[in-house]
């Protein structure tokens, strides 16, 4: 967390108020929630009614695509199919298989290319008159591409489609705008941007009534209930500003921290093959695979060396399977499970860089020797 999140968050901590009640500490408590409200809407290009408070990304994005869905499908029964890509976080990817598995959504998973992206042409031919909604994250959390998002939802609002969008991975690094967008609903997550971990949003542009899938007292615009979090949204909402104030100096200088990770691992393992778009990919991302080894293995060695990398979503962490977002950019299931996502942010510097560029080396060979034996 940034200190200025913790430091919010301590605050509201001590303090006493549920935000819906009418007494003096509960209006207290309230004001806190709304001027947190007006930051984030400020942040992201959204006005404060459009800033639905969540447990966090997962849960708003259960909001998003399953309200969104069913209110579709009571406005038109015809609207049964879900544009889903290929490669998303699971809070999208599982949501929208139980649609399928449990209420007769038709789903079609957008195809990606080499570099993970959905092509418009691809999003444009697969639209019809029985679409309920699109899903497509604005950066994928595995590879870091970048979807042409703004593209995206312009062709869904062409077909009177309502868009969803997962910017959690993008909300920290990149110039996210919701109104700007054209997306229906965004995602958020307080913990990718600073703030603590339980709490997030789901931006819904005004008009945007997804059906609720939380029941009890409608706290938020009734489309979520639940007794808000003041202190962690008074943390979330520091962590925003903070990041919003920064965002442009803190890009440049993990991009270059990144290019200076991704020519160290090169050097190091000059068959090591860099996944995503090489351009158009988030300024703290790296991913690689390895020829010849097994991606847990690598975590495992490198983790035993104090470096903290990832074989995929951590909310998938341990379950060993290949990247679905790497089998959809057409790769084979061997190289998909020798890859490695390496994350910068605020507190990385030039000497993590340097410690994974005199670790990677060994622990390749390591690794693939072990893959021998």
């Amino acid at each position: 967390m940034l200190p200025e999140a913790i430091a919010a968050m301590t605050a509201e901590l001590a303090e006493l108020g549920n935000p819906s009640s009418l007494h003096a500490v509960g209006r207290r408590a309230r004001r806190v929630v709304e001027e947190s409200r007006e930051v984030i809407a400020e942040a992201f290009g959204a006005r404060p009614s459009e800033v639905i408070f969540t447990s966090g990304g997962t849960e708003a994005d259960n909001l998003a695509v399953k309200g969104l869905y069913w209110a579709a499908r009571a406005a038109d029964p015809a609207r049964v199919r879900v544009l889903a890509s290929a490669v998303e976080h699971h809070a999208v990817l599982d949501a929208v298989q139980w649609l399928a598995d449990h209420e007769g959504a038709a789903v079609e998973w957008l195809p990606v290319d080499g570099s993970g992206r959905v092509r418009p042409e691809t999003l444009r031919a697969a639209m019809g008159p029985d679409v309920a909604l699109v899903t497509v994250m604005w950066a994928n959390n595995e590879v870091g591409t970048v979807q042409p998002v703004a593209e995206l939802a312009a062709i869904a609002r062409e077909h009177g489609v309502p868009f969803h969008t997962d910017a959690v991975q993008a909300a920290a690094a990149l110039p996210v705008g919701f109104t700007a967008s054209g997306a229906h609903a965004l995602t958020l997550s307080g913990h990718k941007l600073g703030g603590p971990l339980g709490v997030g949003a789901l931006l819904l542009a005004k008009g945007t009534d997804p059906v609720p899938v939380l029941h009890g007292g409608g706290q938020e615009r009734d489309v979520r209930s639940g007794t808000l979090d003041t202190p962690a949204i008074a943390g979330f909402a520091a962590a925003v500003r903070v990041s919003a104030e920064r965002r442009a100096d803190e890009a440049a200088r993990l991009a270059a921290l990144r290019d200076e990770l991704i020519a160290a691992v090169r050097a190091a393992v000059p068959d090591a093959i860099l996944n995503g778009d090489p351009a158009g990919r988030l300024p703290g991302n790296a991913h690689f695979s390895f020829p010849g080894c097994e991606g847990d293995a690598l975590l495992m060695l490198l983790d035993a060396r104090g470096i903290a990398c990832s074989t995929g979503s951590a909310c998938s962490a341990g379950v060993s399977q290949p990247s679905h977002v790497l089998l959809a950019m057409g790769a084979d299931p061997a190289r998909a499970r020798g890859s490695l996502r390496f994350t910068l942010g605020h507190t990385s510097t030039e000497a993590d860089v340097a410690e994974l560029a005199q670790a990677i080396g060994p622990v390749v060979e390591r690794a693939r020797r072990a893959g021998l034996s």
